[in-house]
């Protein structure tokens, strides 16, 4: 792994990281934020997966968690959306599907499923990449994250509860198979069995029976462009009712979908993330 970059930040380190990935097969940039609490031991770790068209870049720049991350202890890792050393044909065509737009799955359709191992890249090898290389602590971890971002989240920590003790996400996509974003996408990486579709997307992996062990938190901005269309978190409180799994969804008026509205509700987030960590 190679540094790009390191800043001192409310006594930890903000840094950018890039390193070849066996995984999706090229080099991958990511952020990693270290408390100052990390100088002396190992620390709780919570993975933020970005939206569409986004990098790393955009929530360790613009989300504003480095001051109460550090308060509380807790190291930020930020991932790519996507692979970007690739050539697939058309993977710059659109804003939606390729290049920024990964949506966490693993694809199966050539020739994305050369390259495009996005799950099991957040789920094996970050986690093991982080663990060799920071004073962290991968048994105590958590996952959230913005949009696209959002549904790998919840999706997820869904289908590995074993692995993240907290799960939260500001406007996911909770739906992706009932949705045009979804639908793309799903369609563009695994093909039309939507049976294999169902095994990435949140409202179906809690009707399934995932669950996670401790609630999970959203936020979603009533002033949206996106929130009825694309987003449907609306879907997954009802969900989550009948499975009996805790959620709070929290509508919040005006918000929109920019790092306006996620840097207004990260505090609370990671206190969110806290109370389940084991934060000393």
């Amino acid at each position: 792994m190679e540094t790009k970059s390191q800043q001192r930040s409310f006594g930890g380190i903000q840094g950018v990281y890039t390193h070849r990935s066996s995984t999706v097969g090229g080099e991958m940039e990511l952020s990693v934020y270290l408390p100052p609490q990390a100088a002396s031991r190992k620390v709780p770790v919570l993975y933020f997966l970005s939206g569409l068209t986004c990098t790393q870049d955009n929530v360790t720049t613009k989300g504003g968690f480095q001051r109460v991350a550090a308060e509380l202890g807790v190291a930020i890792v930020c991932p790519d959306t996507s692979p970007r050393s690739t050539d697939c044909p058309g993977q710059d065509d659109a804003y939606d599907f390729g290049s920024g737009a990964g949506f966490y799955v693993d694809a199966t359709i050539e020739p994305w499923s050369e390259t495009y191992q996005m799950y099991s890249y957040v789920v094996a090898e970050l986690p093991a990449l982080i663990a060799a290389n920071f004073t962290v602590d991968i048994g105590n971890a958590g996952i959230f994250g913005h949009s696209m971002g959002g549904h790998g989240a919840l999706m997820i920590g869904l289908k590995n509860a074993d692995k993240y003790r907290s799960v939260s996400a500001f406007s996911p996509i909770c739906a992706p198979s009932q949705v045009p974003w979804g639908q793309k996408a799903l369609a563009g990486y695994l093909g039309d069995d939507r049976e294999i579709w169902k095994t990435y997307d949140a409202v179906e992996l809690i009707g399934s029976g995932h669950k996670s062990a401790n609630p999970i938190l959203i936020d979603q901005g009533l002033g949206d462009n996106f929130y009825e269309e694309q987003l449907k978190p609306e879907l997954f409180g009802s969900a989550c009712a009948k499975a009996g799994q805790q959620v709070e969804i929290r509508l919040q008026e005006g918000y929109d979908h920019s790092y306006y509205f996620i840097s207004t509700f990260m505090e609370d987030h990671l206190r969110h993330h806290a109370r389940h960590l084991k934060v000393d």
